[in-house]
């Protein structure tokens, strides 16, 4: 091979050698830009994902939007907001106060011990009966409840007096009374469970509405606050004519104590 080729064989070799690291060094400079832009892209996403997180968090719940909802009062109560409710004769001249929570468990047992001689009692006009419900349960257990079911009883209070009265037994019944702990009314579904077993709500199409609507959320915060503002700190609490009466045991011991504080 003559000189001149050689030399003309190794020129060609070099620059395929250069065109060769060119096109490499394009290569790795195009993988870098799209690995700094994958990278780049990802945390957007990953500071995208905390910015939604962060604005969901601080999204008012279901319970804040309420308390600023359009206030609905059932029928059958009284005062400004719907929270005075009383059920009874109006010539009846005494006035038994019940102070409850809905997921109350002692507010169960003397519904099971009592609630049918309270009913008969009022039926019979030996006094009316005023309900104030209560919900810090949810807060001392945490849940929703308590708000939830006192909404459900609002919307059974406008079907009727007699329709709260049920229901309000049906939710304490011994069959159905959830845990203090289990927060099972504060599913819809299982308040309409509930509500089959009262006549007057069963299949009752404006009642399921108002309870899956939330219609009455709004009366239940109030009626809460009312609670609250009562000064009671726990329930149930039984008061005549401004008295705290001891909580019976049974039928026989309320009917007693209601007898003793009728006499004044």
């Amino acid at each position: 091979m003559s000189s001149r080729n050689s030399h003309a064989n190794k020129a060609a070799a070099r620059e395929r050698l250069r065109a060769e690291r060119e096109a490499q060094a394009k290569k790795d400079k195009v993988r870098r830009q799209v690995i700094v832009a994958g990278g780049v892209v990802a945390a957007l996403a990953v500071i995208g994902g905390i910015a939604y997180g962060v604005m969901q968090a601080n999204q008012p719940g279901h319970w804040e939007k309420a308390a600023k909802a359009e206030l609905v009062k059932p029928k059958n109560s009284e005062g400004e907001d719907g929270t005075t409710v009383v059920i009874g004769k109006p010539d009846a001249k005494k006035t038994l106060e019940l102070y409850e929570d809905s997921r109350c468990p002692a507010c169960a047992a003397f519904e099971q011990a009592a609630g049918e001689q309270v009913k008969k009692d009022v039926d019979a006009g030996k006094y009316k009966l005023q309900y104030i419900g209560a919900t810090f349960i949810d807060n001392a257990v945490k849940g929703e409840g308590s708000k939830n079911a006192l909404s459900a009883l609002g919307a059974a209070l406008n079907v009727s007096p007699q329709a709260f009265l049920d229901y309000k037994a049906a939710l304490y019944s011994k069959d159905l009374h959830p845990e203090e702990s289990v927060d099972s009314f504060a599913k819809d579904d299982y308040l309409l469970k509930v509500a089959d077993t009262v006549p007057a709500l069963k299949g009752n199409a404006e009642f399921k509405k108002a309870v899956e609507d939330g219609t009455y959320d709004r009366w239940a915060l109030e009626m809460s606050k009312s609670f609250d503002k009562s000064g009671v700190k726990g329930t149930p609490t039984l008061k005549m004519d401004g008295k705290k009466i001891e909580t019976p045991q049974t039928a026989e011991l309320f009917t007693a104590a209601i007898d003793k504080a009728l006499q004044g």
